[in-house]
């Protein structure tokens, strides 16, 4: 990558944006918190980064609002009257939030499968919102198409901007502050843009802290960019954290992290799951995909921090009611406190009625079940019943399967 790429972000940028950070109202510190639930299962000292609670749940609003105020402070002919951005949400509600307090008009693209509370809440911060396109990809072409011939608008991009990237490192500043002794920190990668200014700053503050990038499977592009030299583009992404779907870097952000980052490993969606329930249940925090991203990392196999300090950033908060379902219903069937069992039975009166008895003799509780009697599988006279049963967790998930298999009928264990 071109060497004045990686040059391209100073520490001096990054605490220039944070001495423009001169309203808490838009940008606020946010706290850190132990982790002990963390340290046992990681045998390191975990340390929460919560930018989740910052204004709009996300870190967004310190770039996009770097980013405003310069061009506000630019002597321009004519001068903006409107930034455009695209964002599947995050980025969205920072830019409406810094462009409003800023007296800057706003419009937003976002996809048409944008989480409607991130849409809800990007016009209630003062942006108009136009949903646009299947994917991040074609909202972000329309986006761009938006300012062209127009010197009174101008694109805030999400990622590949000089200005997005120092305000994001202000995080990185903070981060240090909080825990100056800390030897790894972990960040979720989308764009690029928070990691690369966060490494930034600490190859300035703490060159000795190892910076990790965690992205999901679905949409990791980072691995591959790193082994070419080049960004790397997804035809499409796959992953339940929206905020860190972007299917691309640009070659800013590359070069930054090229030369700043130590290691980026990758999360699937199951083990992001994980993490948001996790979170939930020992942090008493709500946090989307994107945000747990790093966590899922510190818990997975290809990340380890034992005996060290580290500190995962939890870096969005703005968690859609329909996708924390999906996430529950996921992680609770992992865990098989959703247990679904496929049970074969002669197809007459009172088999349903003895294996409910079966089940509520171990105190479980049926969600739901149905009949199936069209498989090809199954002889004439023959169905299956199909159970979702609540349970307390594994033991007693296998402690059903056993009775029933006790009492003659053939299962099968549709969580496997």
């Amino acid at each position: 990558m071109p060497q004045d790429l990686a040059d391209a972000v100073t520490f001096a940028d990054i605490e220039q944006a944070r001495d423009r950070f001169d309203d808490e109202t838009i940008v606020k510190r946010t706290p850190v918190e132990r982790s002990t639930s963390l340290d046992g299962m990681t045998g390191g000292e975990v340390h929460l980064k919560m930018e989740h609670l910052q204004w709009t749940g996300s870190f967004k609003t310190r770039g996009a609002y770097n980013k405003i105020r310069q061009i506000k402070a630019a002597d321009r002919d004519p001068p903006v009257e409107r930034v455009v951005a695209a964002s599947a949400g995050n980025h969205a509600q920072g830019v409406a939030l810094a462009a409003t307090k800023l007296g800057v008009a706003s419009t937003i693209v976002m996809p048409k499968a944008a989480p409607q509370t991130k849409v809800d809440a990007t016009r209630e911060y003062g942006a108009e919102v136009e949903l646009v396109g299947k994917d991040f990809r074609e909202a972000m072409d329309h986006a761009q198409g938006l300012v062209q011939g127009d010197d009174a608008v101008e694109f805030v991009h999400a990622y590949d901007d000089p200005a997005i990237v120092a305000g994001q490192g202000t995080l990185g500043i903070e981060m240090y502050e909080d825990l100056p002794d800390v030897d790894t920190v972990v960040v979720p990668i989308g764009g690029g843009g928070l990691i690369s200014g966060i490494a930034t700053a600490f190859a300035e503050l703490s060159p000795e802290t190892r910076i990790v990038g965690v992205q999901a499977t679905g949409a990791a592009t980072v691995p591959r960019s790193l082994d070419k030299g080049i960004p790397q583009t997804l035809d499409s992404v796959d992953t339940i954290a929206d905020g860190i779907a972007t299917g691309g870097i640009s070659e800013l952000t590359l070069s930054l992290i090229e030369r700043h980052v130590d290691e980026v490993v990758t999360v699937t969606d199951g083990e992001i799951a994980r993490a948001v329930l996790l979170l939930l249940e020992r942090a008493k925090q709500v946090v989307e995909g994107a945000g747990a991203a790093s966590v899922a990392a510190i818990l997975s196999d290809g990340l380890s921090v034992e005996d060290e300090t580290v500190m995962p950033l939890l870096c969005g908060g703005n968690l859609d009611m329909t996708m924390l379902q999906t996430v529950l219903v996921h992680a609770l069937t992992d865990r098989e406190q959703l247990l679904r069992l496929q049970v074969r039975i002669d197809d007459r009166p009172g088999q349903m009625q003895q294996l409910s008895g079966v089940i509520a003799d171990h105190g479980a509780n049926i969600q739901d079940v149905r009949h199936d009697r069209s498989s090809p599988e199954l002889d004439v006279g023959e169905a299956y019943l199909v159970f979702t049963v609540e349970t307390s967790g594994a033991s007693q998930a296998r402690a059903i399967i056993r009775s029933i298999r006790g009492h003659g009928y053939e299962v099968r264990h549709l969580n496997a």
